[in-house]
């Protein structure tokens, strides 16, 4: 059984709480927070962009922290789950890997690569997992689709264009502040850059053009360069000024025998799934895989499955890995770089 202590509590880490209420393997033995109402169990202030709002919540039998420090020098906790700001996702991890503990640590890793790679020297030399969140993957339209690719029934992966586009988040005060949050690439588009990693690899440029708002990108579209001369990778993301469509996002992706679409949206404050995942094949086949009742906190609970399941063998998930996120991170500031520049831009 892993014994598992969240670190912060505000959206995510409630919708961690709720996920490890669901799994078997694992046990949420403590929280921490400097929030005093929350460490007495009251959770209603909490509010995201999906799942259930926070409420009272019953922490008998949990330790309840309000330092850091005090989390981390708890034996019995076997892994610290880091849903802090990302601003200090570099720092903590690293404080927790040294007190011999492993890490489950949100999405984004950090806000630079150099601190992502801090991270993972402090696993390295810890010799504890790193593992981190990025969930987008495990929702079942992407899951669905990456073992499709994987198993080889529509042939070779010919390449694809991703979607991640929302409106201004003016309750975001720091949202476009590189110091704290990172902006849109690096706190929005991060899923895609993820994603593309996933399926495709490394490219070795990227070329984007977008518009900038201060030090980050606002917007941009970007096309991924490969040696393999077939595969043709996009994405488009960031912010537009029209709150009507909070959020939408999508993917189609290409191989050799079909095609694979998938687009939802938030309109008007109403999901939208405009287009559920769609397999079309080169026979003229279409077909719709029934993929359940759309619950998005049924993914964490499958993510918090792979983080038991990766303390259990030793062995990183290849989905939470930390030198994936580590190049999703590379390639959001790479994209900025082009962005910039005007120019393609090496890997």
């Amino acid at each position: 059984m892993v014994r598992v202590g969240i670190a912060g509590v505000g959206f995510m880490g409630w919708i961690h709480y709720l996920a490890y209420q669901q799994v078997a393997d694992v046990e949420l033995a403590a929280i921490c927070t400097r929030d005093a109402k929350k460490r007495a169990g009251d959770w209603r202030g909490i509010k995201g962009n999906f799942g259930p709002e926070g409420t009272q919540v019953d922490l008998s039998g949990l330790a309840a922290y309000a330092r850091l420090e005090d989390l981390l020098a708890d034996p019995s906790i076997d892994c610290v789950d880091i849903c802090l700001p990302p601003a200090l996702h570099a720092e903590a991890t690293i404080a927790a890997l040294r007190a011999g503990k492993h890490v489950f640590c949100e999405k984004p890793m950090a806000l630079t690569t150099d601190e992502c790679d801090r991270m993972l020297e402090a696993a390295q030399q810890a010799g504890k997992l790193l593992l981190i969140g990025h969930v987008l993957p495990l929702f079942p339209e992407y899951a669905a689709a990456h073992q499709l690719i994987q198993s080889g029934q529509y042939g070779k992966l010919l390449g694809g264009t991703f979607k991640r586009v929302i409106s201004d988040p003016l309750w975001l005060a720091d949202f476009y502040d590189p110091q704290r949050v990172g902006g849109p690439l690096i706190d929005l588009h991060v899923h895609d850059a993820h994603l593309i990693r996933l399926l495709f690899g490394m490219p070795w440029a990227v070329s984007s053009v977008g518009r900038m708002r201060g030090e980050v990108v606002e917007y941009c579209n970007s096309l991924f360069h490969y040696m393999d001369p077939e595969l043709v990778v996009s994405a488009s993301s960031g912010v537009i000024n029209q709150q009507g469509r909070s959020f939408t996002h999508g993917f189609e992706l290409h191989l050799e025998r079909a095609t694979l679409h998938y687009e939802f949206a938030v309109i008007g404050d109403k999901p939208e799934l405009l287009m559920p995942l769609t397999i079309l094949d080169d026979q003229g086949q279409v077909t719709r895989p029934e993929l359940g009742n759309g619950d998005p906190v049924r993914a964490f609970e499958a993510e918090v499955r792979a983080v038991a399941a990766s303390i259990a063998s030793g062995q990183p998930s290849p989905v939470l890995d930390g030198q994936l996120a580590r190049d999703a991170i590379l390639l959001c500031h790479r994209q900025t770089e082009a962005v910039r520049t005007g120019r393609a831009t090496r890997i």
